[in-house]
C-alpha cells in the first residue's frame, strides 16, 4: 500500500497490507473490549473523549503537515480540520447523557421507556478528502455510545489513519477498542460479514456506496452513507451578490473543492448573470495555489493525477457539448496533480457539469429566469447532499430551502457546512442515514424498549 505526495509526484510513504488473519484478530478484540466498554460508566468515557480533543491539539501542527504531503490540504486548513475534530469530541463529551437518556412514556405500567444501547462493533470505511474529521465524527460518537471501531481508510491517507489510532491509545481508551486496517477495497466485504460487526457507516462514492449497501443488506447490517453531491446554489434576483461571491468562492475551493457539500452548481437569475459571474471570476481566480506547505496558499494540488486528470475529462467533455470556458481549464506544466480554479459558463442540460459531480475546482453556471424553474433545475440531479439559497429576502429563502430543494441540508445566504450540533447526511443518491448531532450519534444505538410490569 503506497501513499504518493500529490505535490510532487514522489512516494510518500509505504505500508504493510494487513492479513485477513490479523483483520479478523482485531474485530474480535475489538468486540470483547466493547463488550466491557458498554458498562464504562459516562463520565470515565466523557474524560477520555475531552482528553482526545487535547492530543488533537498538540498534535495539530504535524497533523497538518501529513495531511498536506499525503492528501494536498494546505496547512492552514489543515489546522482547521484539526480544531474542528476537537470540537466534536468536546460536543459529544458535553451532551452525551443528555442524548443517552432513556426517554420514559407513560403506558399504565410500573414503567416504559426507551433505553439507548450500543450495537457494538461499527465498521467505517473513509475516504481522503477530510482525513481525520470523516473519522472523528464517526468516531467520537460512536465510542461515546458504547461502541467499539473498525477502521479501513483511504490506502492514500494511511498515514492519517495510523496517527488516529494511536492518538486514540493516546487519549485512554481501551487498545484495540478502535483499530485501524490497512486493507485494499476489495477486502471490505470480508470485513463486512464477519459475525462481530454489527453495522458499517461508509462516506464515498455512489458505487462505494452500493457496494456496500449490497454486502451489508446481505447480512442483514445497518448502513449509514454519505455519498456524493452535486450542490446547487440559487443566486436569485435581489441577492447580495458580494456576500454571494465569497460565500459561493469558498464553497467552491475549499479542499481544492473535493468535498461531497461543495457548492458545484451556480443557478443564477438572468438579471445578475453577468455581475455575479464576473464577480466569481475574479475572487476565485485570485486563489493562490501552489505548495500546501506554504502558509499563503489557498488551494493545493487534488489528492491524486488520476482524479484531476476525471475532472479535466468533464470540462473537455463539457466543452464539447457547448459550455464556454471563462477561466481556468487548462492542466498545468510540471509535477503534482494541480488544476487551477475553472468557471464554465452556459451549462445546460446533457453535459458533464450539468449532471455529474465535479470534484474539484470547478463551478457550474446556470440561468434562470423565474423562482419555479430555478427550484427545477437545482432537483433535477440524482443527488441530494446539500443546497444553498442566496436572497435578502429571507423568508423566501427559508421557504424555498425548507420546502423545495431536494437536500438534506440547505443554507440560506451561507455556504453548506456541518456542525456537530446539527444532522448530516443526503437523499437520493447522497445516501441515507445521519451523522453528527443527536441524530447521528443514535443512528448506531439500539432504541430498546424496556417494560417494567
Amino acid at each position: 500500500m503506497h501513499s504518493v505526495n500529490p505535490t510532487t509526484g514522489e512516494l510518500f510513504a509505504s505500508f504493510t497490507e494487513t492479513s485477513s488473519g490479523s483483520v479478523a484478530t482485531h474485530i474480535e478484540t475489538a468486540s470483547l473490549l466493547q463488550q466491557e466498554w458498554m458498562l464504562t460508566p459516562l463520565s470515565a468515557r466523557s474524560e477520555r473523549l475531552i482528553r482526545l480533543a487535547e492530543v488533537l491539539e498538540a498534535r495539530s501542527e504535524v497533523l497538518a503537515v501529513l495531511m498536506a504531503n499525503e492528501m494536498g490540504k494546505p496547512v492552514t486548513q489543515g489546522r482547521a480540520e484539526v480544531d474542528k475534530c476537537a470540537w466534536a469530541c468536546r460536543y459529544y463529551a458535553d451532551e452525551a447523557e443528555m442524548i443517552l437518556a432513556d426517554e420514559h412514556t407513560a403506558t399504565g405500567r410500573t414503567a416504559s421507556y426507551v433505553a439507548y444501547r450500543p450495537l457494538g462493533v461499527i465498521l467505517a470505511v473513509m475516504p481522503w478528502n477530510f482525513p481525520l474529521w470523516q473519522v472523528i465524527r464517526f468516531l467520537a460518537p460512536a465510542l461515546m455510545g458504547g461502541n467499539g471501531g473498525i477502521l479501513k481508510h483511504a490506502s492514500n491517507v494511511t498515514g492519517c489513519a495510523i496517527a488516529i489510532d494511536e492518538m486514540v491509545v493516546e487519549a485512554g481508551f481501551p487498545d484495540g477498542l478502535f483499530r485501524t486496517v490497512i486493507v485494499p477495497s476489495h477486502r471490505v466485504a470480508e470485513m463486512i460479514e464477519h459475525p462481530n460487526i454489527a453495522a458499517v457507516t461508509l462516506t464515498g462514492s455512489e458505487a462505494a456506496g452500493r457496494a456496500v449497501a449490497s454486502t451489508a443488506g446481505r447480512e442483514l447490517k445497518k448502513t449509514v452513507l454519505e455519498l456524493g453531491g452535486s450542490d446547487p446554489y440559487l443566486i436569485l434576483h435581489d441577492a447580495d451578490i458580494d456576500l454571494a461571491v465569497r460565500a459561493c468562492t469558498f464553497g467552491r475551493l475549499v479542499n481544492g473543492g473535493q468535498s461531497c457539500i461543495a457548492a458545484k452548481r451556480f443557478i443564477v437569475h438572468r438579471s445578475v448573470l453577468d455581475d455575479f459571474t464576473n464577480r466569481l471570476a475574479a475572487s476565485m481566480d485570485a486563489y493562490r495555489m501552489g505548495d500546501p506547505l506554504d502558509e499563503g496558499t489557498q488551494i493545493g494540488p487534488m489528492a491524486r493525477i488520476d482524479l484531476r486528470d476525471e475532472l479535466h475529462d468533464q470540462v473537455e467533455r463539457s466543452i464539447t457539448a457547448g459550455a464556454k470556458l471563462l477561466i481556468g481549464g487548462i492542466l498545468p506544466e510540471g509535477p503534482g496533480a494541480f488544476y487551477p480554479p475553472t468557471i464554465l459558463t452556459g451549462v445546460t442540460q446533457g453535459m458533464p457539469a450539468y449532471h455529474e459531480e465535479t470534484f474539484g475546482p470547478v463551478a457550474a453556471i446556470i440561468t434562470f429566469e423565474d423562482e419555479e424553474e430555478a427550484i427545477e433545475i437545482a432537483n433535477d440531479s440524482k443527488f441530494g447532499l446539500g443546497g444553498a439559497v442566496f436572497t435578502r429576502d429571507l423568508d423566501r429563502g427559508e421557504r424555498i430551502a425548507r420546502d423545495r430543494i431536494e437536500a438534506g441540508t440547505c443554507f440560506v445566504n451561507a455556504f453548506v457546512a456541518s456542525d456537530p450540533r446539527l444532522p448530516f447526511g443526503g437523499v437520493k443518491a447522497s445516501g441515507y442515514g445521519r451523522e453528527l448531532s443527536h441524530i447521528g450519534m443514535r443512528e448506531f444505538l439500539n432504541a430498546k424498549t424496556v417494560v417494567v410490569n
